[in-house]
């Protein structure tokens, strides 16, 4: 019974149809359940690090219920949004505007690039490819080469635009995270068509493809609805996309591998990234807060990753703590008093 609780996105989704088809506070309804209901249910609930064992793994890693919830999100987000994209265009005042693209863009955030995240790992080029049309839900196509092939490497780095230093404000962080990985993406595909000999008006180029893609989708919109309709979808992927990278933020916030004498950084380990075992945001997220396993094998199905001994931990659930890190004075406080405490093993 305990794989039922992945279906709470399915409640996320429920919010959003309720946000596009009522008027005043409703529109508002995901970001209260998933920034207010969330954090203070976390609350009540102790935070759980149990593992399965390797019987209960192998009957998980068989058990298609886990690959058709993430299946099924493909289809509501794209139903959703091109609902939105009807919705939208009521008489609606400032304040339920902001709050149905608020709606969509928590969508983008969680099932649009979270789950275009997971999908993203598999080897399985079918997955891959939902995983490519949730991102571009969200405008965030160039998530996939530059996060598989640039921050699984760089993490916990100087050279990871997705690492976020000791100090430094969430707000700057979103800029120089979201600038610098687009940059790194194009680097990363631009060699990888030099080492195969492929040029770069070709199919192999992957970011010439998602920019197309990405280019196609603002036209048909605005020429299918209009120009307001545009603006207030690129507004809810800005949403979504600061949702990523908030989330980056917190994830990796003030860890860093040595440098050895050779040049090269130590092997990527638990203590490198910061997790949490609070229930509810591990379900909604599809155990993306189980951050340290997933860095130690990256195509690890998401109902298999475990909780690691030696990886530091947050003290709630990452919905809180994304609310926490947007008050940096007290992010500092509370974080660094971690860091301070936190004693890894080498």
């Amino acid at each position: 019974m305990s794989k039922l609780k992945y279906l709470s996105v399915y409640i996320l989704a429920f919010s959003a149809y309720i946000s596009f088809t009522n008027f005043g506070v409703w529109t508002y309804l995901p970001l209260i359940f998933s920034f207010i209901f969330i954090p203070l249910l976390e609350l009540f609930f102790k935070p759980n690090s149990a593992n399965f064992n390797t019987e209960a793994k192998k009957s998980l890693k068989k058990d298609h219920f886990f690959n058709f919830v993430l299946y099924s999100t493909v289809l509501i987000q794209i139903g959703l949004l091109i609902y939105f994209l009807f919705i939208i265009q009521e008489e609606l005042t400032t304040f339920e505007l902001v709050g149905r693209i608020s709606s969509l863009g928590i969508l983008c955030g969680i099932l649009g690039i979270n789950v275009g995240h997971e999908l993203g790992h598999r080897t399985n080029r079918f997955e891959q490819f939902l995983g490519e049309i949730l991102l571009l839900t969200s405008l965030e196509t160039h998530f996939l080469p530059y996060h598989n092939s640039g921050h699984h490497y760089n993490v916990a780095t100087p050279n990871d635009p997705a690492t976020a230093r000791k100090g430094e404000w969430v707000f700057t962080f979103w800029f120089r995270s979201q600038i610098g990985s687009y940059l790194q993406a194009w680097k990363i595909v631009n060699t990888k068509l030099k080492k195969r000999g492929k040029h770069f008006l070709s199919f192999s180029n992957s970011m010439l493809i998602y920019t197309i893609a990405q280019i196609s989708l603002l036209l048909i919109i605005y020429f299918t609805f209009n120009m307001n309709t545009l603006t207030a979808f690129v507004l809810a992927s800005i949403v979504g996309i600061l949702m990523l990278e908030t989330v980056n933020y917190i994830e990796h916030y003030g860890l860093l591998r040595k440098l050895k004498e050779n040049g090269n950084y130590e092997r990527v380990q638990p203590y490198h990234s910061w997790n949490s075992n609070h229930i509810v945001g591990r379900s909604i997220l599809f155990e993306l807060s189980r951050h340290s396993d997933h860095h130690y094998k990256a195509s690890k199905h998401y109902q298999l990753l475990d909780s690691l001994p030696n990886s530091p931990q947050m003290i709630t659930g990452y919905p809180g703590m994304m609310l926490l890190a947007l008050i940096p004075p007290l992010w500092f406080k509370i974080m660094h008093k971690q860091l301070a405490n936190f004693k890894p093993v080498s």
